[in-house]
């Protein structure tokens, strides 16, 4: 029976995802559960800690966070392809959500150091130390496509975590990132999102087991919104490195999430960027 309630909380998250412009009411999402709408949403709420209401309206901005900074798009259309009737009420929304209207975030957006070319310099500057990492064992979901939509795959390894009680085995959020999205189409980028777990904790599908290795990582300190981790990059690829004396080892780099999104200002999230080094 936890199967049953497993899949169908599986498939209302994506479908939320893939149609932040469609009919998203809580009657809705009922239907997509196959569920009564007089007990759809205790059970949501009951698996995910958040209302209906919530998480769609979280999914929807965090999408218009993605398309502001990466897009071209007109505002009144980013407001109509994340279903807002008008442009006042998706700006009242993203301003409650992000702290700032959306054409101020393009604006901010715009002139992070990702849209820089590293001959303009202007990358920012975060802290960097290198750190002996211990083996560490996942339970993970893939992710193919864009890196700023793994949020996707997070929700579902939460859903998943949730619906088996297997929270009390977990270490921390991890995301892996196998590509470098310099070279490779954003629609073949191949990434994980994870869940760090002791050797007790049960992996059956969705979730698949992944062995992090053991080894040295120079490790950035980031404060802000995910949206600039791009930049991050950039700082530890193109100046600290070559700076550093240090050499890469062969393993991707991987992201350590040291806070909630759910419950965290965008501004005020930690991430720690692990490159691998020999």
């Amino acid at each position: 029976m936890a199967t049953s309630y497993e899949d169908r909380l599986l498939r209302v998250l994506e479908y939320i995802h893939d149609n932040p412009a469609g009919d998203l009411s809580l009657d809705e999402l009922a239907d997509v559960a196959a569920m009564s709408r007089f007990h759809w949403h205790r059970v949501f709420r009951a698996m995910t800690g958040e209302t209906c209401a919530q998480a769609v309206r979280r999914v929807r901005l965090n999408h218009a966070a993605v398309w502001l900074v990466q897009t071209d798009r007109p505002l009144r259309r980013i407001a109509a392809d994340v279903g807002y009737p008008s442009l006042s009420s998706f700006s009242r929304a993203f301003a409650a959500s992000h702290g700032l209207t959306p054409g101020a975030f393009r604006t901010r957006g715009e002139l992070m150091p990702p849209l820089l070319t590293a001959e303009k310099g202007g990358y920012p500057v975060y802290p960097i130390d290198i750190a002996d990492h211990p083996a560490r064992r996942l339970a993970a979901i893939a992710h193919r496509g864009p890196y700023a939509m793994i949020g996707k795959a997070f929700e579902s390894l939460g859903a998943v975590f949730s619906s088996r009680n297997l929270w009390p085995h977990a270490g921390g959020m991890v995301g892996v990132y196998y590509d470098d999205p310099d070279a490779v189409d954003a629609d073949d980028l191949r990434s994980l999102a994870g869940v760090v777990v002791d050797d007790a904790a049960p992996v059956a599908a969705p979730l698949e087991e992944v062995k992090l290795p053991a080894g040295r990582y120079a490790v950035m300190h980031y404060k802000g919104p995910y949206s600039g981790l791009a930049a991050a990059y950039k700082h530890m690829y193109g100046v600290w490195l070559p700076q550093s004396g240090e050499e890469l080892g062969d393993h991707p780099p991987i992201e350590v999430y040291l806070n909630n999104p759910q419950d965290t200002a965008p501004d005020d999230l930690l991430t720690d960027v692990c490159v691998p080094v020999v």
